[in-house]
């Protein structure tokens, strides 16, 4: 399709080029593209959004999209996408703690209508993650449907401090999301000076699902954490993206510096098992159990959560940096969740029994 701008004198005001792009039926995603601007947007709007600071009302689509959410503007959060693990609800601020639990509009097996979307009248939907072709179309759609705009952010582990300055100017909080995004740049500074240092990268395994033989690809969603601690997935060489089944061959090959895992059934498991305990790392303890309240660390979901989770494996790729993990978690739990748990409750977290 050829596309036509009009030319010669002033441009027309933003209004008339929005109009302009409704008409053609052309997707605001390409709205950066058409006006010439220089810096690519994470948010990416469909449907007419309110001014900042007016949005008091807004439906999370996802889990990652709760979690930012929360962390920036808790109080104009409605309710939860899915259930929260046990025990996570104790960690929140006591005001979100109590929130219901709405269901997921976005993804695979999404649970929530547009019939009850339109009966809860957010004055937003959010939803931060993939910004593929088919969650645009979405985004799209439900705003056409119902009316109610819709804020489809890109949620890259890499993009938090954007992430958190642009939906934070478009909630009217700003100040909030200075806060956040300047930690995040901390972090990854952090990260970038320890990868640096001229040390040997450790080999990392990411084992998921109940007997530890399903792992992330090199660049999955998965193993963002990973990559940006300065640690090597040794899965890298099986492809990009996405998850992959491999043998217990395959790992002993491998012969990984550090196993993490997410499951508790697999961790307990595999540090009595022969099999698994072929492995140096099983045997002299570099097993890890992921954290995961009141958000998974790693993953589960993969959001601005992730952030704690990049100081975690720094601390453990790096134990000569001196960084305290405990202090750390309990910052990060101040700052980005509103709450102070106990010592002996981080201490809980980090260190599972």
């Amino acid at each position: 399709m050829t596309l036509t701008i009009p030319c010669g004198g002033a441009r027309p005001p933003e209004r008339r080029r929005r109009q302009l792009l409704q008409l053609l039926g052309l997707a605001p995603w390409l709205w950066p593209m058409l006006t010439g601007a220089a810096e690519r947007r994470l948010a990416l709007a469909f449907g007419a959004l309110p001014p900042a600071g007016s949005v008091q009302r807004v439906l999370a689509a996802g889990y990652p999209a709760a979690v930012l959410l929360y962390c920036l503007a808790p109080q104009k959060l409605l309710g939860w996408p899915v259930p929260l693990p046990q025990g996570a609800r104790e960690l929140l601020a006591p005001a979100q703690s109590d929130l219901p639990l709405l269901g997921r509009l976005a993804g695979r097996g999404s649970t929530m209508t547009l019939e009850q979307l339109v009966l809860l009248a957010p004055d937003l939907v959010i939803d931060a993650g993939s910004v593929t072709a088919t969650y645009r179309s979405m985004a799209e759609r439900v705003a056409q449907q119902t009316g109610i705009p819709y804020l489809l952010v890109d949620g890259r582990l890499e993009e938090s401090a954007q992430q958190l300055r642009e939906v934070g100017r478009l909630l009217g909080v700003a100040e909030r999301a200075e806060q956040l995004a300047r930690y995040a740049e901390q972090t990854f500074a952090l990260a970038a000076r320890l990868r640096a240092g001229g040390r040997t990268r450790p080999r990392v395994y990411l084992a998921r699902a109940a007997d530890g033989l399903e792992t992330g690809l090199g660049g999955a969603i998965h193993a963002e954490a990973v990559e940006l601690a300065g640690g090597y997935n040794v899965a890298s060489g099986l492809g990009r993206g996405g998850l992959a089944r491999v043998s217990l061959e395959q790992v002993l090959d491998w012969n990984p510096d550090f196993i993490l895992t997410h499951n508790q059934n697999f961790y307990a498991a595999a540090r009595r098992s022969p099999l698994w305990r072929q492995l140096p790392a099983v045997r002299e303890g570099r097993l890890y159990l992921v954290p995961h309240l009141p958000f998974g660390w790693l993953d589960s979901p993969p959001g601005i959560n992730r952030l704690l989770g990049v100081r975690w494996l720094l601390a453990l790729f790096h134990a000569d940096a001196g960084i305290d993990v405990l202090a750390t978690a309990r910052a990060f739990f101040q700052l980005f969740y509103s709450s102070s748990p106990s010592e002996e409750t981080l201490r809980g977290l980090i260190e599972p029994a």
